[in-house]
């Protein structure tokens, strides 16, 4: 793909920073889920963890103050431990079908339609990050009983949201939180250490207005190869399968591209880099070694400043993965939602 085509690309799909890819590894894989002093071991094929889950969710709509609707969907036993998934930019609570599907059987698995993405409405309140932290804590109050605390998992905007959260609610952290996991997010400077565009070398970093005039734009997304090529090349690595591919097309396809412009222009100024000082439970910071939208210089910062906190639980980087790290590495990132749940 050449310079120019791979900047058209990064216009066509600017919306996908949020979006999910979904497993890539190409033959089956050990798929391994801890329970309390016990692990299981399964052969899942990694397409069928794409599939719409079998379960049947508790569905619970949250209506907020400013008349936004929060859809919600919480899978698996009732008195299992919560873990709380927060999706990304353009996506919706499909984008976690991998992680209900693996879960669920042990844990309370709880997703939720961020503002004006899926079944949820986007309300009258301006758009950013302090709505993405009052809807998480909206979400937290209704889902997370008394007697329980939540694993907080979040990709891409689903991070920032957790981050926004902290920040804005401070009290709640240790209330609703045993631990967090930070996926392919990032707290500030996101056009600036963006690599999806391939610049000359006297342009080092994207233009700020540039990188803000590209996401706030609502551009509609219509199916083609080009359209998935592009998406590929912006979201997600080389290796993932065509399967994951579509997986992530449909989604981000469903996304208004009004909403996907409204919060494009929200995130591309976005600067919380403060809150992560209240973020005071154990903490996983997970990036793609090939993310391009929220390259690991990112998660290094996120890292560092959590560690000199003394708040950091790991910091892993998976190789030859992209921003989808979620679904692009299945496995891998399960494993950490586990572990942390287990702490």
């Amino acid at each position: 793909m050449t310079s120019s085509s791979r900047t058209i690309a990064f216009r066509a799909l600017a919306g996908a920073a949020g979006v999910g890819t979904v497993v890539a590894a190409a033959a089956a894989i050990r798929h391994k889920r801890a329970t309390r002093g016990l692990t299981l071991s399964t052969e899942v094929a990694p397409n069928e963890l794409l599939r719409t889950p079998n379960l049947r969710p508790d569905v619970t709509e949250i209506l907020t103050d400013d008349g936004a609707t929060l859809y919600v969907r919480a899978y698996g036993p009732v008195d299992g431990d919560p873990i709380v998934l927060s999706h990304g930019w353009t996506c919706s609570t499909e984008y976690w079908y991998p992680q209900v599907n693996a879960l669920a059987d042990e844990y309370r698995v709880i997703t939720y339609d961020q503002r004006g993405h899926g079944r949820s409405s986007v309300g009258s309140l301006p758009l950013g990050p302090d709505v993405l932290a009052d809807d998480l804590s909206e979400v937290l109050k209704a889902t997370v009983r008394d007697d329980k605390k939540a694993v907080l998992v979040g990709h891409s905007m689903g991070g920032m949201s957790i981050m926004a959260w902290a920040g804005r609610h401070p009290d709640e952290v240790k209330k609703y939180a045993s631990a967090v996991l930070l996926a392919s997010t990032a707290c500030d400077r996101l056009i600036a250490e963006t690599t999806v565009i391939p610049l000359p070398n006297r342009f080092p970093r994207v233009p700020v207005p540039v990188g803000r005039a590209v996401l706030s734009t609502p551009v509609p997304l219509v199916s083609s190869p080009v359209m998935t090529r592009a998406l590929q090349y912006v979201s997600m690595s080389p290796n993932a399968s065509r399967a994951e591919v579509q997986f992530c097309e449909n989604i981000v396809r469903d996304c208004k591209p009004r909403i996907r412009g409204g919060w494009g222009a929200a995130l591309s100024g976005l600067d919380i880099h403060e809150a992560l000082d209240n973020l005071e439970v154990p903490t996983t910071v997970l990036v793609g070694s090939m993310d391009r939208l929220t390259p690991p210089v990112h998660a290094r910062k996120l890292a560092r400043v959590l560690d000199e906190a003394g708040h950091l639980e790991r910091l892993i980087v998976l190789p030859g993965v992209g921003h989808m790290s979620s679904v692009e590495s299945i496995d891998e990132f399960d494993k950490e939602i586990v572990r942390l749940r287990n702490l």
